[in-house]
């Protein structure tokens, strides 16, 4: 049985935003933290990697979930996740999903999708919505070191998928899958 590790990306300031998304919540009260968290359920463990406002952020999340603190979260997203992935290097889990706190419709259906695909550390995969590539990232063991080697700014993995095969999972059936980046 593969072992997957939910890591959740919520570090960032939200300037578009005009706040850190971490903190943000719907018009009805909904925590997008905790919305985010609850998705990423299906997994053996989730992580949630923190920047911008980290104690209050931190202070919106159940004990039961871990927490890692990016000290350079004003770099970019890349930062964010070269945090989360090293600090999973010292775990058994065998990939990280990795989400963002900014997907509203992305639920535990399309986490749990994602996850039955693990076979193991060689994992490479990600969402798609209507055949386009989105977010969440399913990244295997053996993929860790050179994601966190090529992520910088606000690119996450995206130069490290982009030079090496990458399943898609539809999931447009699920969700749009799209992110807010304005209120």
């Amino acid at each position: 049985m593969t072992s997957v590790a939910g890591l959740l990306l919520a570090a960032g300031s939200g300037e578009r935003f005009g706040g850190p998304k971490a903190l943000a919540r719907d018009d009805d009260g909904t925590s997008w933290l905790l919305r985010s968290v609850q998705a990423l359920r299906p997994c053996a463990e989730v992580v949630v990697v923190l920047g911008a406002e980290a104690e209050r952020a931190a202070a919106l999340l159940p004990m039961s979930v871990s927490r890692i603190r990016a000290d350079d979260w004003a770099e970019g997203m890349g930062a964010s996740l070269s945090a989360g992935l090293t600090a999973l290097a010292g775990t058994r889990h065998d990939a990280a999903l990795v989400s963002l706190v900014d997907l509203p419709d992305v639920g535990g259906d399309v986490v749990a999708r994602l996850v039955g695909t693990s076979r193991g550390s060689a994992d490479l995969a990600r969402a798609a919505y209507d055949g386009m590539p989105g977010h969440p990232v399913l990244i295997g063991r053996d993929h860790w070191t050179g994601v966190v080697a090529t992520a910088t700014g606000d690119r996450g993995a995206r130069d490290y998928l982009a030079q090496h095969e990458v399943a898609l999972v539809e999931c447009g059936d699920l969700a749009s899958g799209a992110d807010v980046d304005t209120r």
